[in-house]
């Protein structure tokens, strides 16, 4: 399976004003040569794998939390830090401790300030197993979801009809000179980023991704995830170099080494179909 690169062509337009310099980038994008795709294009859809793989990575990132036991001049849980006794029987009231010299009771899941009844505990394990061929057959799966534009609107991405897909950058060059486009000069680096997307036709969904941004909803946005972003172009490079580092700046914009590439990159939440943008440097590590 053979398909073409787009070759980029910047060039930089300066123009002085009064507040100072403008400085435009306007990028072209044509046809370039072909490149031959890995095998793993041409895998067989499997979302029953996909989505198993990625409820895998997700379950063995979680971290398990809970209370610590009591024990030794440590302090104790919530709900046992009162010096309780018990009546003993007798006495014609329930069995609940109670403060030491009070009858207020404690420590007991039904009493005001008690411990939790079943609260969460430390030793459960939340991971889930996986093969490693099924987690490479998922991966694979997920790559080849990547190369159907029907999939990838399906999803909510949005992009120009005139997209191939997959998508793979090839060459580069900047006011004449040519540059391996993993190693593009950074200065102004994520403007030069978007001018290519946009040249491409992935502008709207750079667009779609920035304008979605919105405040969680619920108690997350007390703990350190106060906004929730939708997920936009993945990029998927043979190094983190120059072009890693500019896309990384925008908003909904995942970068990914093809050496480290799973499914849950190319299918965030168990759905295939990611809009995926690969460099040719990253087509020739994948294989």
């Amino acid at each position: 399976m053979k398909v073409k690169t787009y070759e980029l062509t910047n060039t930089i337009e300066v123009e002085e004003l009064e507040a100072g310099i403008i400085i435009d980038y306007s990028i072209e994008a044509a046809d370039g040569k072909n490149v031959t795709l890995p095998g793993a294009f041409e895998s067989d859809f499997r979302p029953d794998l996909i989505r198993r793989a990625v409820h895998s990575s997700r379950a063995n990132r979680r971290q398990p939390y809970g209370h610590r036991e009591h024990g030794g001049k440590r302090a104790p849980q919530p709900g046992m830090k009162h010096s309780v006794e018990w009546w003993g029987k007798g006495r014609g009231v329930s069995r609940i401790m109670r403060k030491t010299g009070q009858r207020t009771g404690a420590q007991n899941p039904h009493t005001r300030g008690g411990r939790r009844a079943h609260g969460p505990m430390v030793q459960k394990e939340w991971g889930q197993k996986l093969n490693t061929k099924e987690a490479n057959a998922a991966r694979d799966s997920a790559i080849a979801a990547t190369a159907d534009s029907e999939m990838v609107a399906a999803r909510g991405h949005q992009f120009s009809d005139n997209v191939r897909f997959p998508i793979v950058l090839g060459g580069y060059s900047e006011d004449g000179e040519d540059y391996d486009i993993e190693s593009l000069p950074l200065e102004k680096a994520t403007k030069k980023f978007i001018a290519m997307m946009e040249s491409i036709g992935l502008g709207d969904d750079l667009t779609r991704s920035n304008d979605g941004r919105n405040i969680r909803a619920g108690k997350g946005k007390m703990r350190g995830r106060r906004r929730r972003t939708p997920r936009s172009i993945l990029l998927v490079v043979a190094q983190r170099d120059a072009l890693a580092k500019a896309a990384r700046n925008v908003p909904g914009v995942d970068v990914a080494v093809a050496k480290d590439l799973c499914a849950e990159d190319l299918a965030p939440g168990g759905d295939a179909g990611r809009l995926t943008v690969w460099t040719k440097s990253a087509i020739k590590a994948l294989e």
